[in-house]
């Protein structure tokens, strides 16, 4: 009966097994197959309806946010929010009155340098008060960072007071020395050569029309000229070149040697900026009393004005 029924469920009948067996015995295999494989479909069926039983509905999907904690709250606003810009750097004037003693430029400038400060200039003379020296720092740098070195070096004991010029109104002055050449460039080789004794001239194969004395001259007279427009003053001459001096602003300063170095700077020094605070003209400082004139001036008499 068993190789019967696996002869069913795998369709081996064909006419020899059905030749084989008797009609009783194939008719009851066909029948059990028959109730085997409605039982495995029906077994099919009711696992499936069961497995869609259990399976439940979606729940409703609620899309609304929960709020964020606090500390997540606060790093997303520190996360948002943009890095602060940081402060200029502005040229700042400072006055220091200090004790005229060995070791007080060394102490000042120590502490400036601690704090990286790009020094512009650093000028120290005695003053007129026996023991007194006045120390005039002109630096770049960030407000903030001025105020915390002005307060360090207000602390110092030879430090008797330190003064912020920036924003006043000053007067402010820088003596400049200067060496310029007085001999064209187009001689200079030749000016040179009649100096080493012994040497061979070769002539050259393009000269100018003009002298090498003659030339020197004309650049004497530009220099010169020059030099007045400034108000700078010739203080030494000499066969090859001159000294000028000039007492300046640094801005103007910085512009005369621009326009001197196509004649050639031989050599250049600067005493740094020295300020002093202007004093007022009877209380009041000249553009103050310009604004309160032109102020006056526009306003309306209302006896001008028309009626209603």
């Amino acid at each position: 009966m068993l190789p019967i029924n696996r002869a069913l469920s795998r369709g081996l009948f064909t006419g020899l097994a059905f030749k084989a067996c008797s009609s009783t015995d194939v008719a009851l295999a066909r029948a059990c197959y028959s109730i085997r494989f409605q039982s495995t479909s029906t077994h099919l069926t009711d696992a499936s309806n069961r497995i869609r039983r259990r399976r439940k509905k979606p729940a409703f999907l609620d899309r609304t946010p929960f709020p964020p904690s606090p500390e997540e709250a606060v790093n997303n606003i520190l996360y948002n929010t943009p890095n602060a810009t940081p402060a200029p750097v502005t040229r700042h004037v400072l006055n220091c009155l200090v004790s005229n003693e060995p070791g007080v430029l060394s102490h000042v400038s120590g502490i400036l340098a601690g704090r990286g400060f790009n020094i512009e200039s650093l000028v120290v003379a005695k003053t007129e008060v026996p023991d007194l020296s006045r120390m005039t720092i002109v630096l770049n740098g960030q407000k903030v960072v001025i105020e915390q070195a002005k307060k360090q070096l207000e602390d110092m004991v030879p430090v008797w007071a330190v003064l912020d010029y920036t924003h006043g109104r000053i007067v402010e002055r820088e003596l400049l020395l200067a060496k310029v050449s007085t001999v064209p460039h187009e001689h200079l080789s030749e000016f040179v050569e009649h100096e080493i004794e012994g040497q061979e001239v070769e002539e050259p194969e393009s000269r100018t029309s003009f002298s090498p004395l003659l030339g020197t001259a004309l650049q004497r007279q530009a220099i010169t000229e020059l030099a007045r427009l400034f108000g700078a003053r010739v203080v030494d001459v000499s066969l090859d070149g001159v000294i000028l001096e000039l007492s300046a602003k640094p801005d103007r300063v910085d512009a005369f040697l621009k326009l001197l170095k196509p004649y050639g700077i031989v050599e250049a020094a600067r005493s740094g900026a020295m300020a002093m605070p202007r004093s007022p003209v009877d209380g009041v400082f000249e553009d103050e009393a310009s604004l309160e004139v032109e102020d006056d001036s526009g306003k309306v008499d209302a006896t001008m004005l028309p009626p209603g």
